[in-house]
């Protein structure tokens, strides 16, 4: 671990809620947001979510890529500093994919960088027929199953290139 790069990650509640909240608002597309908040040494503190808009194009694609509108990032840089803090990376969604970075995630990223995913804990390979007849499952039917992984992209931005997966924890 190099001295600029994140020992553990913190997430205050609020922050979490509103990133598991503004990502699950974009199914079954991919959501996006940065993440705003505090460097102490190695340890990073996420205290805003920033909501962003999935500008990804073609448009058709936006179920499996995602790209933050750059307006978002100009206007989140200043709003963070004026309060001390800074633009700590971004987090994103895997709708039918589990919570690791793809290797277009490792390219397109500006690494190195913070990034969260929120995916699916059993990856799914074709849309489910019964709910996209639009049948409504029975009560106690399974639920799909959702987890967040925190990761750090190091050097050149790359599809081969190295990440190192983060351990992170929710804090009031």
């Amino acid at each position: 671990m190099d001295a600029c790069s994140p020992g553990e990650i913190r997430i205050s509640r609020r922050a979490l809620t509103v990133l598991q909240a503004d990502l699950g608002r974009a199914l079954p597309l991919e959501g996006c947001v940065l993440l705003l908040g505090l460097i102490d040494g190695p340890l990073w503190r996420i205290r805003r979510i920033w909501p962003c808009r999935n500008i990804w194009e073609p448009a058709a694609e936006r179920a499996q890529r995602f790209a933050i509108d750059p307006r978002e990032q100009l206007l989140a840089q200043p709003w963070a500093r004026q309060r001390g803090w800074q633009v700590l990376g971004s987090a994103h969604s895997h709708p039918s994919s589990e919570p690791v970075p793809s290797a277009i995630d490792r390219r397109l990223a500006f690494a190195p960088t913070l990034m969260l995913i929120l995916g699916r804990t059993e990856p799914v390979d074709a849309p489910d027929p019964v709910a996209a007849a639009g049948v409504v499952p029975p009560r106690g039917a399974e639920e799909p199953q959702w987890a967040l992984a925190a990761w750090w992209l190091e050097g050149e931005a790359q599809a081969e290139g190295p990440c190192r997966r983060l351990a992170w924890r929710m804090e009031d």
